[in-house]
């Protein structure tokens, strides 16, 4: 059995669909639709060929390592529930795709929406498809980013827009806390591998995490299922397209959530809590939405919250959680797919030829539209349980699941309910077909009188559908039994369930009674109301008030961002020191915090006494620290001290034997003060004094706390034995890495990722004071009266001294680069000395000449080699995957060419080339833009200072 075919089911749409949809646009409507529509077909047709198998029980399984350490894998799994949902999802979408193409008119973006629909399905297979509970998550958000997208399709109508974001609001928050609940789930059982953890059932529930994972993962099933309270979402969201609405409704979004308590199904039967909650939160959501739909007067609006209902009745199947039950609940789902979808293509017939869906303005259309009315009234009868449909079958089944599984009190409560339920699914399935094709004159209020049948190309997927409904509704044995039965063994891994029998007939009993009473009270309470037009005069809302859904999110909302306001109002001060200090006072707490209570002294290793060099560069940084705080409010000399503080850094360094670290410090010393000088234009020259001297004795108090709190630490720690790793680099530097310079070896081989990761971080940092000085004005603020860091030309010796001294720095950088990997340098300490030798020639010729001679306008060669930099670093790390080795492993070879002997090289060395190039584009930058005054648009910056 080919288990590579997995992966390529969920790719297929994702990356294929998407693509080869984006080509097509090019071309026509039709050949983007035929490129869609193949796409879906293909995958639905994997999935049939793993079908014979898998409903005979096997299971498909692929796996790949991702995050090993954490347990995270990409990680698939084929069992008879994901493939159920997957065929689902792949089919229903194939129909979508078809009548997309009739329902978008050509001014709006096919190719659009086929690509939103593309990732949608992709998204909606890995979760059926995940084997990994973090990797479903993954695709569980991607599916509400998606769905966003795509309820937001029209973007410039406001419903569209207030749906989509009440969506990502709702099933977002519900995400986080699932992610909270798979989390605690994964800490419990040791694994986040589904296959592993649904056999764990007994140490899970017995752990003392288990009801807050539960509690935490229903709310993201709730959420994504529109289950009460957070069912308001669903209907809100109708301003979507009716293709999206239609797959969103039957077989995607909505039913992620059922798809998640079905997978997880044999963790949680068995646990009371799980069977209260999920057994009436699914039933009150059942009659509680039916008997809104009722009222509604959007069409869609009505079928919005008819799948509220419908999807309240499989939680609540669900939630009792018996093989019958859950077999009912399976085969439900099929139902409710086949007979929802098919309703949401006919909402759309209606409103294409209408141009309205409001059943206020629809009655009489039959004459119209025959063929659509008889379409409607077969799935209609499918969702209100009418005998010889589907959804009869499943509603008998769930009617004798809860007679068969409640007593007492709970038994009593949930017949009314569910029969009250089905009465109120028999009046809205009644007023969707009378309503709209009988009630009243012959299309008296309809917009448009010429309204006809669609063509057929639009009407094929919901005739597709309803014939389903009544083939499955007459030969369910035939057509799902097997399907459902091997569904219910593989979510509840119960491979000796003898299965159930689906029949239309089960002779007279008390749900045939239920059914009765629901279809004669359904009938009887619709004609009573619609009696005399009251239907349509009959609004809830002024009645619910502010207890409606949509209500309640706005003033959640509405208070949110007021307390977001008053707190950014009262934090925001424009205060750098207020934010310092409370950014210091938070850190010592989080330090402080773990280690009070801990009985920590001065630990017992050898202590040595301090040399005099040691001593003389201790009070030679006393002092340079002192004088900071004594001249901090002059800032030009608290820039040189700080540059004095670099340098007694730098003799540490030496007097450690680490002259890369030297070399580095003092190059960036160097680097760092001229950045500031030139920035020091920008403000005043002095700095305010702090307004009251409670905050000054406040600030000194901080200070002193957090610089003795660390130098407390570091003795601890310095005082301690402990195991360095420091052998492993020394022993493995030669042999792995091709380099004797340790440093150098770290930063280019063993931890190259990370080096990576922080040239990336320079560059952006570099773009980013591009983009922020772009359109600032350069001769600094008022106070400053004018004062301008420009480079000037500089006098005639200067000039000509600067002019030998490029070359030999540049010479002097070579040397630096090719010794790092043995010897200290490389290429971060090189593209600093060449940064050094481009300042000077910027100080001695001027700007504007030196970026002449450099061919740098305004810092465009510099961005060319950050790109460049960051470019050759990646391509070096990509080029071990050619060898079949991890992102950035090096090699080293020894070759021996003519005249020059035996040559060591080292891969390593092409990283450190991208290193070096990133270092000086990056700093040339910051130096071109601080000093270019082409980008003056706009008077100087408003600073505040002082709190």
């Amino acid at each position: 059995m080919d288990t590579s075919v997995l992966p390529i089911i969920i790719l297929l749409p994702l990356i294929l669909g998407t693509t080869l949809v984006l080509f097509l646009q090019r071309f026509s409507r039709g050949i983007t639709a035929l490129g869609a529509i193949g796409v879906s077909l293909a995958s639905f047709s994997l999935l049939l060929t793993q079908a014979q198998a898998v409903f005979s029980g096997a299971v498909v399984q692929q796996s790949w390592a991702w995050l090993p350490q954490l347990g995270i894998n990409l990680s698939f799994r084929l069992d008879a529930l994901g493939l159920l949902f997957s065929l689902l999802i792949t089919g229903i979408g194939t129909l979508i795709y078809i009548y997309a193409y009739y329902y978008l008119s050509a001014k709006n973006s096919l190719s659009k929406l086929y690509m939103l629909l593309m990732i949608f399905m992709a998204a909606m297979l890995g979760i059926s498809l995940s084997n990994n509970l973090i990797l479903l998550l993954i695709f569980w958000e991607l599916t509400s980013i998606s769905s966003f997208l795509l309820v937001g399709y029209w973007g410039n109508y406001e419903a569209a827009q207030r749906g989509s974001r009440m969506a990502l609001t709702i099933t977002g928050m519900g995400g986080l806390a699932m992610l909270g609940g798979f989390i605690l789930l994964g800490q419990i059982a040791g694994t986040y591998q589904i296959d592993q953890l649904l056999g764990m059932k007994e140490l899970i529930q017995s752990h003392s995490l288990f009801v807050p994972a539960l509690l935490l993962i229903l709310l993201g099933a709730f959420t994504k299922s529109a289950q009460f309270p957070f069912h308001f979402w669903l209907p809100n969201a109708m301003a979507a397209p009716t293709p999206v609405s239609a797959y969103l409704h039957s077989a995607t979004m909505v039913k992620a959530g059922i798809f998640l308590l079905a997978r997880l199904a044999p963790i949680f039967v068995g646990a009371a809590l799980y069977h209260n909650i999920v057994t009436f939160v699914g039933l009150f959501t059942l009659c509680m939405a039916a008997f809104f739909a009722i009222f509604k007067e959007d069409l869609k609006g009505l079928l919005a919250y008819s799948t509220i209902s419908h999807l309240g009745l499989i939680v609540c199947l669900l939630g009792i959680g018996s093989p019958l039950a859950v077999a009912a609940a399976i085969f439900h789902i099929i139902n409710h797919a086949t007979f929802k979808a098919a309703l949401f293509m006919i909402a759309g017939i209606i409103d294409h030829e209408t141009q309205t869906r409001d059943l206020r303005k629809l009655s009489g259309i039959w004459q119209m539209l025959p063929f659509t009315g008889t379409l409607t009234m077969i799935t209609a009868a499918s969702m209100a349980g009418v005998p010889l449909t589907n959804g009869f079958i499943s509603k008998e089944m769930f009617f004798t699941e809860l007679v068969a599984n409640l007593s007492g009190g709970a038994l009593i409560f949930s017949i009314i309910v569910a029969t009250l339920a089905g009465i109120f699914a028999v009046s809205y399935s009644i007023r969707l077909v009378h309503g709209v094709f009988f009630d009243g004159p012959i299309g008296s209020k309809v917009p448009n009188k010429n309204a006809h049948e669609p063509p057929i190309g639009m009407r094929l997927p919901a005739i597709l559908l309803a014939t389903l409904c009544i083939l499955v509704g007459i030969l369910p044995a035939l057509l799902v039994e097997n399907i459902v039965n091997q569904t219910t063994r593989a979510s509840l891994m119960t491979p000796d369930f003898a299965g159930s029998h689906l029949a239309i007939w089960h002779g007279f009993n008390l749900p045939l009674l239920m059914s009765v009473i629901a279809l004669v009270g359904g009938a009887l309470f619709y004609f009573a109301l619609a009696k005399g037009q009251r239907l349509r005069d009959i609004d809830l809302d002024p009645y619910l008030g502010r207890l409606q859904g949509r209500e309640l999110f706005d003033r959640f909302l509405h208070y949110l961002l007021l307390g977001s306001r008053k707190i950014k109002l009262s934090t925001e001060t424009g205060s750098l020191q207020l934010y310092l200090f409370w950014i210091l006072l938070f850190s010592i707490a989080i330090v402080a915090t773990p280690l009070v209570n801990q009985g920590l002294t001065t630990g017992t290793r050898e202590l040595l006494l301090a040399p005099w060099a040691a001593v003389v560069l201790w009070l030679v940084l006393f002092c340079a620290c002192w004088m900071m705080i004594w001249f901090h409010h002059e800032r030009i000399k608290a820039v040189l001290i700080s540059g004095a503080i670099g340098l007694v850094v730098t003799m540490v360094f030496v007097g450690l034997s680490a002259p890369d670290l030297a070399l580095t410090q003092i190059t960036v010393d160097v680097v760092t003060t001229v950045l500031l000088l030139m920035s020091l234009s920008l403000l005043p020259q002095l700095t305010p004094y702090e307004s009251k001297r409670t905050r000054r004795w406040r600030d000194a108090s901080i200070a002193i706390l957090g610089g003795a709190g660390v130098g407390w630490i570091a003795w601890l720690i310095l005082t301690r034995d402990h195991n360095s790793i420091s052998w492993f680099f020394l022993q493995q530097s030669l042999p792995l890495g091709g380099g004797s310079n340790v440093v150098n070896v770290i930063l280019v081989d063993f931890r190259g990722f990370d080096t990576f990761g922080e040239i990336t971080v320079l560059g952006i940092a570099a773009l980013g004071a591009l983009c922020l000085m772009d359109g600032m004005r350069i001769h600094g603020t008022s106070v400053t009266q004018g004062l301008t860091y420009r480079f000037n030309p500089s006098p005639l010796m200067l000039r000509t001294t600067a002019s030998w001294v490029l070359p030999v720095a540049l010479v002097v950088s070579l040397y630096i680069f090719l010794r790092g990997h043995n010897y200290p340098g490389g290429g971060f300490i090189a593209g600093l000395i060449t940064s050094m030798a481009l300042i000077i020639q910027y100080v001695a010729q001027g700007q504007d000449r030196a970026e002449r001679l450099l061919q740098a306008k305004s810092g465009r060669l510099y961005e060319i080699w950050i790109g460049s930099g960051l470019m050759i670093a990646g391509l070096t790390g990509l080029a071990a995957w050619y060898w079949l080795r991890p992102f950035l492993t090096s090699a080293h070879i020894y070759v021996h060419p003519p005249l020059l002997g035996e040559m060591h090289l080292a891969s390593a060395a092409a990283f450190d080339v991208g290193v070096y190039a990133t270092v000086v584009g990056a700093t040339m930058l910051l130096i071109s833009v601080l000093g270019d005054s082409r980008h003056s648009t706009m008077s100087g910056p408003v600073l505040r200072e002082g709190d």
